[in-house]
């Protein structure tokens, strides 16, 4: 039998990532509501995660980090896949690349198309500018200066990236001056959430300063491992402080809001009893309430990434990260100025076409004056490079998150089913070819030598869609496995206020509930969910 802890408190959270930061912050808020926070890991400590550059250091970390993996499929050559995910107090947005990128306002129309009522971008709008503090170039669309995220400029520019920006202007594709602001087609410089030279994860804008209200409790080390029910509405969670702990609860007197994860959130649904009737079953779960959609419709972004050797002398990430100039980029950094330690991974974006005749982009790609040895995870090759990568904006392909066992300490099966779909694999061989004319403009012969992966011999489609099979990886934009849809829709899992079809006080509130995938990363649009997710329960709308 559980231990109760107890107390009790009007709301519980389970995950302090992205979604439930805000949410923490939002509701608590008001001094009359009680709010419990869940964390699977510890409190965010490490201070690798507050040095931009230290998402190295932390992305492979398993004290921070759910070490995901995918399972081995044909169209990755086999391979199992690293999904990792963050495992700590901001959860992914204490370990990601810190882009902020909003997407294209036609993702968000298509989810109202799909019957999800006040989804569409107009009125999403006011809750992308609530949480951002737009630092610099801004104009209506953009953020105010008291909201929580600062948004900034790079501020860190190296000579190659520029060529790669002027080199792209050379082959059509226009520089753009804020792709955030609902025009998302061009190439420049990516937005981050960067400040003072130092991440600003959700738990640090939003979390943080609530923790001081004396009605907000944050659990760390708690690792939920069933949704409590009575009848069809749930009561609480019983969470574990490690394998072999005693089970723990603690219970909301009005809702229990799930905003662990895109896998996580699926899989507690699942061992809770609450998903497809006959995975459940296999399970050794009782239904409580048979959702067939949840786990299911589960997308992420595949990338492939083309290396080119630089020419002797160029300066790149490379001879920067070592020895006596390592020693002066950290003596920058600590003195407030520009610093390879606080840059994000990819410096530029490249919001483009596959192919000619489109009304808007399908593809994002990134460039970094950098590259990483092969078969090494982030470890910088010795000699001079750089490395640009593609993927396809919105992906038809189609995977699940399934619970493997009722015990929240085995991983789940996560199946994304990368390039399943034909028209993926026409979109991603588009890229592979629109990331060669990009990467051999006269812009950047002066800087570059060759191409070493896949290299000059891999020209066919064949052959691409082989090196894509063999070398492709994720980019963390894990979504969908509690999808949200009418309830005419028999694969939805959550109704357009964020209330899980057929139960009474629960609530998914994370990136599992988009019903298809953002022309960008995802961090941004969680955050948004998470701001009209709190107003959804408080029952109020943005001005």
């Amino acid at each position: 039998m559980a231990k109760p802890d107890g107390d009790s408190f009007d709301y519980v959270i389970v995950g302090s990532g992205a979604a439930g930061s805000v949410l923490a912050n939002r509701l608590s808020a008001d001094p009359g509501a009680t709010v419990c926070v869940l964390e699977a890991g510890p409190p965010d400590r490490n201070p690798f995660i507050h040095i931009p550059a230290g998402f190295i250091k932390t992305l492979a970390n398993p004290a921070v980090t759910w070490q995901f993996k995918t399972e081995a499929i044909p169209m990755t050559g086999g391979r199992r896949i690293s999904t990792t995910q963050g495992r700590t107090l901001g959860g992914s947005s204490s370990v990601n690349g810190m882009i902020y990128n909003r997407g294209q306002p036609t993702d968000l129309d298509s989810w109202a198309q799909r019957g999800n009522r006040g989804w569409g971008y107009a009125d999403c709008l006011p809750y992308y500018r609530r949480g951002e503090n737009r630092i610099g170039l801004s104009d209506d669309s953009r953020g105010r200066t008291d909201g929580a995220i600062p948004v900034t400029d790079m501020d860190w520019i190296n000579q190659v990236s520029e060529a790669f920006i002027q080199g792209c202007e050379g082959i059509g594709i226009p520089r753009t001056r804020d792709y955030n602001s609902g025009d998302q087609a061009g190439v420049g410089y990516y937005q981050r959430t960067i400040h003072k030279g130092r991440r600003i994860s959700a738990a640090v804008a939003f979390l943080k300063p609530a923790m001081a209200r004396p009605n907000l409790s944050v659990r760390t080390n708690a690792r939920a491992s069933r949704i409590l029910f009575e009848g069809k509405r749930a009561i609480g969670i019983e969470y574990l402080a490690g394998p072999g702990a005693p089970p723990r609860r603690v219970m909301a007197r009005k809702e229990v809001i799930l905003s662990a994860g895109t896998v996580n959130t699926a899989r507690l649904l699942q061992v809770s009893g609450v998903g497809p009737a006959a995975l459940l079953a296999s399970l050794g779960v009782p239904v409580v309430h048979e959702l067939r959609g949840v786990g299911a419709n589960f997308r992420d972004h595949y990338a492939s990434r083309f290396v080119m050797r630089a020419k002797p002398g160029v300066q790149t990430l490379n001879q920067l990260a070592r020895g006596v100039s390592l020693g002066g980029q950290i003596a920058r950094w600590a003195t407030g100025r520009p610093s390879i330690l606080a840059t994000t991974p990819s410096h530029v974006h490249v919001f483009w076409k596959s192919f000619e005749g489109l009304d808007q982009p399908d593809l994002q790609c990134v460039f970094t004056p950098g590259s990483y040895a092969e078969g090494k995870v982030y470890v910088l090759d010795d000699y001079p490079g750089v490395t640009a990568g593609a993927w396809q904006h919105r992906p038809e392909s189609t995977g699940w998150v399934r619970a493997r066992s009722a015990n929240v300490f085995e991983d789940p099966e996560i199946n994304p089913n990368y390039l399943s779909d034909p028209m993926d694999i026409r979109v991603h061989l588009g890229g592979m070819r629109l990331l060669r004319r990009m990467l051999g403009t006269p812009e950047l012969a002066q800087y570059l030598e060759a191409e070493t992966l896949p290299g000059p011999k891999v020209q066919s489609d064949d052959e691409l869609l082989d090196f894509a099979k063999k070398n492709g990886s994720t980019t963390y934009h894990l979504i969908g496995t509690a999808r949200m849809g009418p309830e005419t829709d028999p694969s939805a899992v959550v109704d357009d206020r964020l209330r899980v079809h057929g139960m009474q006080g629960l609530r998914v509130i994370d990136a599992s509930i988009m019903p298809s995938m953002t022309s960008a990363n995802t961090y941004a649009t969680t955050l948004m969910i998470a701001e009209r997710g709190a107003d959804f329960i408080k029952g109020v709308e943005a001005a």
